[in-house]
């Protein structure tokens, strides 16, 4: 009996003027040869493969591994950015605030897996810090506008414990941590993440808010 070993799929070379150089689509081949492969076993060559056009042909879009990485990052932080922007210019109290805030945090995590373990789960030490700078500083200017609500409930002596950084750090943490199990650990067997997310914000505004 013979046996024939497949090669590794590659997506059908595309031809010019074919759409081959969509960003967008080089983007979702490059999140998924990261998380798979991890950063350093990524290569421009592979993903240039998965999409269906030439390592040249890619270099057009973006100089290295790195600009696709901090645009990923780019675009998540900025997605998450403007979730809050809508929601804070919401007429509700701040503790509503501060909840739709997170549902829309964690919703997002689960609706996009790749990114969010690529963008949050990551320590990103492969990549320069001075590269890095307008990520980071995106991603203070979305904390901030998280941490607004935080500090209306603070002024408003309605903390149970610590600054209002503080509780808006435990608050985005644990949203975090739980997000990142689900995603990260899926053959846990956990309940139902709904279920998950009401419990988990239950818990961290009732324990730190009064009422």
């Amino acid at each position: 009996m013979t046996v024939v070993l497949k090669k590794p799929h590659k997506s059908a070379r595309k031809p010019k003027g074919d759409g081959h150089l969509r960003r967008g689509e080089i983007l979702a081949a490059a999140e998924r040869i990261f998380i798979a492969e991890g950063y350093s076993g990524a290569t421009i060559r592979k993903i240039a493969d998965a999409v269906g056009v030439s390592s040249t042909a890619l270099y057009m879009h973006f100089r290295d591994k790195d600009q696709i990485l901090l645009e990923i990052s780019n675009d998540a932080i900025e997605r998450l950015l403007e979730l809050n922007t809508q929601i804070a210019a919401q007429p509700i109290d701040p503790v509503s605030r501060v909840r739709v805030m997170l549902e829309a945090y964690m919703k997002f995590a689960l609706d996009n897996p790749n990114t969010y373990q690529l963008v949050f789960c990551s320590t990103g030490d492969h990549i320069s810090v001075d590269k890095t700078a307008d990520v980071l500083a995106l991603g203070d200017r979305c904390f901030e506008k998280f941490s607004e609500p935080v500090h209306q409930i603070a002024a408003q002596g309605r903390l149970r414990s610590g600054a209002a950084k503080e509780a808006a750090e435990v608050l985005w943490s644990g949203c975090h941590g739980l997000v990142s199990l689900l995603i990260t650990k899926p053959e846990r067997g956990w309940s139902d993440a709904d279920q998950l997310m009401k419990v988990m914000l239950d818990g961290l505004l009732y324990g730190l808010v009064t009422d």
